[in-house]
């Protein structure tokens, strides 16, 4: 089995730890530490799916590309965040590709060393389950909103996101500490760069958000929240 140096995954906000404290301590002793600049594919679309990734430090991109060379960002991992294939008995290829957007601190974890320790204790694979279960409702509740509420209500929903992962109170409201271009938010939405620029000035002549240095401070929850009926989901489900 691999082992590694120990390393301590700072504090996540709003992303519960799905591993109890022993068993997020042998996987931790199982992870391989790696750093990664922002701009860094720690892999491709297509690539083996023979390991995992949990984010101590930094954020990564996951990231479809459609035939047309469109790309679609599925999630933003974020510290406390576990990502990869994993749970089938074949061969996987990852889906997407992985993107770092801030310098990151990773830990490495082998699937075959995974699946030794989920053989010498099965409560492992009890919260593995459950992790995989939140992720699954994470990624519903994201796409109901890109799929029912129209453009419009894709970028309210992602913006709503944005305050919960990285929000951060101030005087003018929330501000968005994740720098973003627009064409980023474009990519969260499957739109183009073009619609969101004239959302944007829509909803900054409404006086809900406004913009600085390449940060988003969103001035008026309640405008976005109205727009997808927001139903104050947990923090766990309502996140980027």
């Amino acid at each position: 089995m691999g082992t590694a140096n120990r390393t301590t995954p700072e504090a996540a906000h709003h992303i519960p730890q799905f591993l109890s404290d022993e068993n997020m301590e042998r996987l931790t002793q199982i992870m391989y530490p790696k750093k990664a600049a922002a701009g860094d594919y720690l892999f491709w679309e297509g690539d083996t799916s023979d390991k995992l990734y949990y984010v101590h430090k930094g954020t990564v991109k996951l990231s479809k590309s459609t035939e047309d060379g469109k790309a679609f960002i599925l999630q933003v991992a974020q510290p406390g965040d576990l990502f990869g294939e994993f749970g089938s008995c074949e061969p996987q290829s990852y889906g997407y590709d992985g993107i770092v957007m801030e310098d990151a601190s990773l830990g490495v974890i082998l699937i075959k060393d995974l699946e030794v320790l989920i053989w010498k204790h099965g409560d492992m694979a009890l919260q593995l389950l459950k992790w995989m279960s939140q992720m699954q409702r994470f990624m519903q509740s994201k796409f109901r909103d890109l799929l029912l509420f129209g453009k419009n209500g894709a970028l309210a929903s992602t913006l709503i996101r944005l305050t919960n992962s990285y929000g951060e109170k101030d005087e003018r409201g929330i501000r968005i500490t994740l720098k973003l271009t627009h064409t980023d938010l474009a990519n969260m939405i499957g739109s183009t760069r073009e619609v969101v620029n004239r959302m944007l000035s829509e909803y900054k002549a409404a006086g809900a958000i406004e913009s600085e240095n390449g940060r988003f401070v969103v001035t008026n929850l309640s405008f976005f929240q109205a727009m997808v009926r927001c139903a104050e989901c947990p923090l766990d489900v309502c996140r980027i």
